[in-house]
């Protein structure tokens, strides 16, 4: 299999690719390259509808040669445990970070995110964040306040009294149902704006119909996530479940 840089010519293969509507696995899979590697690759660089295989080639190219000497990532990155892969957790984070970004999330807090999610623990303090990420205490801190705010992260501490940052299963519930009181506040602004406008006016009628669909689909989140979380989560085996 392949190792080292996307080439010019491989990168031509991955907009051939998605202008014939191929999957990232099956992309990555004529290159012989991991899926991850296609994935990370097109996200960077405009998503499966805006990538071109020149200008991620340049932007590529100028990302390298900004790039500044940091101490080699196997002398700051943690030990692996249970036998992990260290090179494949790397470019896992690194989908994972780009899969994020995709999604609109600011690419620091996309690195945040990601790197408390892989965590076995859950949870990091500021300062093994600025070690592992390699950054500012800054950048960190900015990156936890939106993250906050989203409701994507939650604050605690620990024994030493240090605070820690965390994501865990009841972070995902706790943002799905920040997401549906949201969209239940537009519901409410949109029937506000039914009554000033007039119930019989076209204007009126397109409101009356996004509350209609935003109704159903708030209150269809906030079901869904309190049938999941007694449901679906699942718990890591102890050793003596094993």
């Amino acid at each position: 299999m392949p190792g080292g840089r996307l080439t010019q010519q491989e990168r031509q293969q991955i907009a051939l690719g998605l202008a014939d509507g191929l999957a990232y696995a099956e992309i990555a899979r004529r290159l012989e390259r991991p899926t991850s590697t296609v994935t990370r690759e097109v996200m960077r660089n405009g998503g499966p509808s805006a990538y071109r295989a020149e200008a991620a080639h340049r932007a590529t190219e100028r990302r390298a040669h900004r790039r500044r000497p940091t101490t080699p990532r196997d002398a700051r990155a943690p030990e692996q445990v249970h036998g992990r892969d260290a090179e494949a957790v790397r470019e896992y984070e690194e989908t994972f970070t780009t899969v994020m970004m995709g999604s609109g999330m600011p690419t620091m807090m996309s690195r945040v995110m990601a790197c408390i999610t892989l965590t076995d623990t859950g949870s990091l303090t500021a300062a093994e964040l600025v070690q592992r990420l390699n950054v500012s205490p800054a950048s960190v801190s900015k990156a936890i306040t939106f993250l906050e705010s989203q409701g994507m992260v939650r604050r605690e501490r620990d024994e030493r009294r240090r605070e820690r940052y965390v994501v865990d299963d009841d972070i995902w519930y706790q943002a799905m149902m920040a997401s549906a009181r949201s969209t239940a506040q537009i519901v409410e602004i949109a029937r506000q704006g039914v009554t000033v406008l007039g119930p019989d006016t076209p204007a009126a009628v397109r409101l009356e119909n996004i509350a209609r669909f935003l109704d159903f689909v708030s209150e269809s989140i906030a079901r869904a996530a309190e049938q999941a979380r007694d449901i679906l989560y699942t718990k890591p085996e102890t050793a003596s479940d094993a």
